[in-house]
């Protein structure tokens, strides 16, 4: 996954990625880790080695956060798979890989991070897929997060 190409204004906040904070460039992060570990299956330790010895490490990111957002995206890939498959439109393995790793991150967020509001986690997550996925993805990866969280957060919904 490559950094994504600057467009006319050349700013991270119109590439919608929130430069302000510290838990905004952690996801972001991990999305860009957990995209190697679908590729290469590279262990979570090792990516977060690679990670931090980066000519900019990992710059104003939360390490606490980006940790355990990849550590527990990883660990729990195959239950996040069980809960996102029923909501694709195409078999798994047709999914784009960058769109598999915005769903995983944020659907570990949504079950494990109750203190996010669930529309901060879809807001990033949608923004991640403009940044870094095809055309269209974040569509995909709003609408596949919607039908999530309707579940996970239904008390928080309200529904």
């Amino acid at each position: 996954m490559s950094e994504p190409a600057s467009n006319s204004s050349g700013s991270s906040a119109a590439l919608g990625v929130n430069p302000t904070s510290r838990r905004g460039l952690a996801r972001r992060l991990t999305v860009q880790a957990v995209y190697q570990w679908i590729l290469n299956q590279t262990a979570p330790e090792t990516l977060m080695k690679e990670f931090r010895e980066m000519p900019d490490g990992l710059g104003r990111a939360d390490p606490e956060y980006f940790g355990e957002l990849l550590r527990g995206t990883v660990a729990d890939a195959a239950p996040l798979t069980t809960q996102i498959v029923p909501h694709l439109d195409r078999p798994l393995n047709q999914l784009d890989p960058v769109e598999y790793a915005v769903l995983l991150m944020a659907v570990y967020e949504l079950n494990n991070k109750l203190e996010v509001p669930y529309r901060v986690v879809v807001n990033e997550a949608v923004n991640l897929a403009k940044v870094f996925g095809a055309e269209d993805g974040y569509k995909f990866v709003n609408g596949v997060l919607d039908k999530i969280a309707r579940q996970v957060r239904a008390t928080e919904i309200g529904g």
